[in-house]
């Protein structure tokens, strides 16, 4: 069953005014310490599925009532109110029923709850008696429904099915004249798929609501990219549900008036049944993700975009045994035909088929190309189901390919391993234990593959593949076999079709942050998103800082965030939807839910115990309905008593609905290749220098409009001189055949011209690495690196730091990036941000080169060509033209040139203000210090090298 939400109110006669339960043979008075100890699964009423006695009446006057039953019951309001705050969703539902008839009338309540949510309370008054709900341990809360019962006191059931507890139901007795209000809350987190956030709500009134209202406040602090809801209640209710959105927030209302809510003009049955879903998705322009911090808590989702896809090596392990005949293996192929026309070109792939025996379509790995994929496709079609199920020879054959192709170094070492398990039933043939199997799959598995398991229908073991996957680096997911079979294959592989990110690990390095969730993760795909959560003592930090390391498709990534304490509390207080706890509740939910799964893999009865009590004092503390609590409902002299149980099955999975299955690791196991060199400076995102640790005092600079100072070493003079060309232009900077290494930058132009002058200052500087076959492209917006076919995107807001082979690239938030060449070279870039509204001004970048650069003799370029410090003679230094700034004559490459002694500013210690550098300028854009004309260094495109290296003349 999807996660739904759903309301469903049953009127049904009855006379009687309580529940009618047979005795359990409990003794009258009992110790409430000896609750615990009571065998309570095997009581009576833990296993009847009663059903209430609806009426008394002989059968006449029974159709009689019922002739008019409809009429006299009055549902008068239905409301359901839902906010979302940072992914975390708290819904409450309720709703008031009057019976108007002279007849007392049974009332059900039947509430359909996402998968994995956690119910947090319920209340409700009946006859004007008012029932309030406590979570007990659950032994202790049966004991006392029990007690009630054996007592003769009026005890009622609210159950939920089996597995995932999707319905919350009860049943009361509403007495003639007399009414019943429900309220139920619950709890749940958005997981992100395929790039959006769903959150549904399932309304099913069953009748007409005199008051029907539906509200949903989204807030997300990141801020909200789009909102939509998708026309899921039918045509019947276009342009009912009003939208509005701000920046980081947004509101859907469903407020249909009963003559709407008719299926036709004249009809008293209700058109309200389905699902009101609403889908979103919000900003993100840091990669590192968003931390938030707030009451003790943080929470960190990362979700990055802009990446290569990594190439994977995918198994599809298929069950053709007899029970897959029919609709279901026809939706299968028609899934998997879809499935491997999706495939990338770089991908490499086989099919392993099983029934009682096990065949491949090809014994090796293949790459996806056209002819593989259409020869598999017509393998695929010609599949007969029949025979039994051999699950664990299937799964041990596609574990034996992937591992002998890496033995053999057929992988591209870059690349994932998937293995996609679809089957619809336990094993009949070969080892049918499943606990040997799990123990098998885990022994051959290599730990860089990962297992999904998709189990269609019933009557496969589900949480015997939620454990297999699990254990594995995957997940499993249960296809509904009376819904759209081949829809929801499809739909799952494309959540998994695209890896960007492996091996990620979140560091928290700080003394006071603890209890941190699963924080590494073996893949990150496209469209999901990974969340951590963690405690914090807020009066020991005044920021929480994190740090990142993941490998892409190409580079080795290390991404840094810092969060203030006090960033959302201005947020926070000043939205009255705004849910204040959010943090605590996410810590709270990834945390149980991360306990239930490792205690479903526990191997020692020492170890589950310990778990258990864990995630019974948790759920106990954040008062939640869990596989280990209960809720007891009770009316205030504790004379009638309800009980509200989870399913008893807790072999549950982590977090449904989450994508990325991981574990825990130490906070200090930070890899080493992603402790930058002593050079570098701290990895601390405070801390971190604009540079280097000490800034060299001499470096060649090119800043503003665009003014070059070339230091030279031998002779420790600051030349400088300005270049005044035009936007668009893009001027040669180095150009070095010898050792591959090219740099230039391309001019922007200011907004107006200022003193009949339009400034132009560098918005875009391009390195490319020959060597490396690495091209790196910085602007005022984003910082791309290419390497052949892989593209790495990073934003100004982002603190990382990016490794590929002997490069490493820095990004410190928006101040610089640091390119670092094997350590023979380096280059600062320095975004200098202005005023978005002043008039003139423009965002521009500023460039530092150290003279110690390596270059080859055949360097040239603006800078280039100092690389290889020309002589010069500065004499005669007299009174100039302007006060305070002297003349002098200076000699250099064959010329005597008139130069001004003047400032100007070094942005690496101050951004803002920066540092006066004192220099003496050459005027004419350089004339006579550069090699030719300034224009000579004028290049086509963003990559070109200089034609040839030429001579002042």
């Amino acid at each position: 069953m999807k996660r739904l939400l759903g309301f469903l109110l049953f009127v049904l006669l009855s006379e009687e005014r309580s529940l009618h339960l047979p005795s359990n043979g409990l003794p009258e008075f009992m110790d409430y310490a000896d609750l615990a100890d009571l065998d309570l699964e095997n009581l009576p009423f833990a296993l009847e599925n009663r059903r209430y006695q609806r009426s008394i009446f002989d059968d006449q006057e029974s159709d009689k009532v019922m002739e008019n039953v409809d009429d006299q019951i009055t549902l008068y309001s239905y409301k359901v109110k839902s906010t979302v705050t940072s992914r975390v969703a708290n819904t409450v539902v309720q709703c008031k029923v009057v019976n108007n008839s002279p007849y007392s009338q049974n009332v059900e309540l039947d509430v359909q709850i996402p998968r994995g949510a956690f119910v947090t309370n319920f209340s409700m008054i009946v006859n004007g008696v008012t029932f309030t709900s406590t979570i007990k341990e659950r032994t202790v809360a049966r004991g006392l429904y029990a007690q009630a019962r054996a007592r003769g006191k009026t005890a009622g059931w609210v159950s939920s099915n089996s597995l995932d507890m999707e319905n919350f139901k009860t049943e009361v007795n509403v007495l003639p004249g007399s009414n019943v209000q429900f309220e139920l809350h619950y709890q749940e987190v958005k997981w992100r798929k395929l790039g959006s956030y769903e959150h549904k709500l399932y309304l099913k009134p069953g009748r007409l609501a005199k008051h029907l209202e539906v509200d949903i406040w989204i807030v997300e602090p990141q801020g909200i990219s789009f909102l939509h809801v998708p026309e899921n209640l039918g045509d019947h209710f276009e342009g009912v549900p009003v939208i509005t959105k701000s920046k980081q927030k947004g509101h859907v209302s469903f407020k249909p008036t009963v003559d709407q809510q008719r299926k036709c003009p004249n009809c008293s049955e209700t058109a309200v049944d389905g699902q009101l879903v609403i889908k979103y998705d919000v900003v993100r322009e840091k990669k590192a993700g968003e931390l938030e911090v707030f009451n003790g808590y943080f929470v960190h989702f990362f979700a990055p975009e802009n990446l290569d896809p990594i190439p994977k090596n995918i198994l599809f392990v298929i069950d053709v045994s007899g029970s897959m005949w029919g609709i279901k293996m026809k939706q299968t192929v028609e899934a998997m035909k879809t499935i491997l026309d999706d495939l990338r070109a770089e991908d490499q792939f086989s099919v392993v088929d099983f029934n009682h025996n096990v065949r491949n379509w090809r014994d090796d790995l293949v790459l996806a190309s056209k002819a593989q994929i259409t020869d598999a496709k017509k393998y695929i079609e010609k599949i007969q189901p029949n025979g039994g199920t051999n699950i664990n020879e299937a799964l041990l054959r596609a574990i034996f390919i992937l591992n002998e192709a890496s033995n053999l170094g057929m992988l591209d070492p870059n690349s994932v391993s998937l293995i996609i398990l679809v089957s619809d039933g336990d094993p009949t043939v070969g080892e049918l234990k499943l606990s040997q199997i799990q123990k098998n799959v885990k022994q051959s598995m290599q730990d860089n593959i990962s297992l999904f398991s998709l189990g269609i229908g019933f009557d496969v073991d589900y949480d015997f593949l939620e454990r297999l996957s699990q254990e594995n680096h995957g997940v499993a997911q249960r296809i509904y076999g009376n819904q759209d079979t081949s829809l929801q294959l499809k739909q799952f592989y494309n959540q998994v079709s695209t890896p960007l990110l492996r091996n990620v690990q979140f560091n928290y390095p700080q003394e006071y942050v603890t209890d941190v969730t699963q924080n590494s993760f073996h893949n990150y795909f496209g469209g999901s998103e990974i969340v951590v959560a963690g405690k914090v003592e807020p009066d020991k930090l005044d920021h929480v800082e994190s740090i990142i390391t993941a490998t892409s498709a190409n580079t080795q990534l290390v991404m840094d965030t810092l969060a203030e304490m006090e960033d959302l509390d201005a947020f926070l207080s000043k939205d009255k939807h705004a849910d204040p706890d959010f943090t605590r509740k996410l810590w709270a939910y990834l945390t149980i839910n991360q306990l239930l799964a490792e205690r479903s893999l526990a191997t020692t009865n020492i170890d589950k115990k310990k778990i258990t009590r864990t995630i019974l004092q948790m759920s106990l503390d954040h008062h939640v309905v869990s596989p280990l609590t209960a809720m007891l409902i009770e009316s205030a002299d504790g004379n009638e008593r309800m009980l509200a149980d989870a399913p008893m099955d807790q072999k549950r999975p982590c977090c449904r609905g989450a994508l990325s299955t991981g574990k825990k690791t130490a906070q200090s196991s930070i890899p080493s290749w992603a402790k930058p060199p002593p050079t570098m400076g701290p990895m601390s995102v405070r801390e971190a220098p604009v540079l280097i640790s000490t800034p060299p005092p001499h470096v060649i600079r090119v800043e503003n409009d665009p003014h070059f100072i070339i230091y030279l070493p031998k002779s420790q003079k600051n030349i400088c001189f300005n270049i005044d060309s035009e936007p668009g232009k893009i001027l040669n900077l180095v150009s070095d055949p010898g050792t591959g290494v090219l740099v230039n930058g391309e001019l922007v132009g200011a907004k107006m011209p200022k003193n009949k002058k339009l400034s132009t200052y560098f918005g875009k500087l391009a390195f490319y690495f020959q060597s490396q076959d690495t091209k790196i492209e910085i602007s005022t917006e984003m910082i791309t690196l290419k390497n052949g076919h892989h593209t790495t995107i990073l934003s100004w807001l982002d603190t990382a730091h990016i490794v590929h082979k002997k490069l490493l690239v820095s990004v410190k938030k928006e101040k610089t990036v640091n390119i670092t060449m094997d350590g023979d070279m380096s280059f600062s870039v320095l975004l200098h941000r202005v005023w978005k509204k002043h008039p003139v001004n423009v965002d521009f970048l500023g460039i530092y080169i150290p003279p110690t650069n390596k270059f080859s003799l055949n360097a040239h370029g603006l800078i280039g060509q100092f690389m290889h410090e020309p002589k010069v003679r500065i004499f005669n230094e007299r009174p100039g033209r302007v006060p305070g700034k002297p003349e002098a004559s200076m000699e250099v490459k064959g010329h005597k040139l008139t130069v001004t002694r003047g400032l100007q500013k070094d942005y690496r210690t101050d951004i803002v203000l920066g540092t006066d550098v004192p220099c003496w300028f050459v005027h004419n854009s350089g004339k006579g210090f550069l090699d030719g004309h300034y224009k000579d260094y004028l290049v086509p495109q963003l990559y070109s090298f200089l034609k040839e290296p030429f001579k002042n003349v």
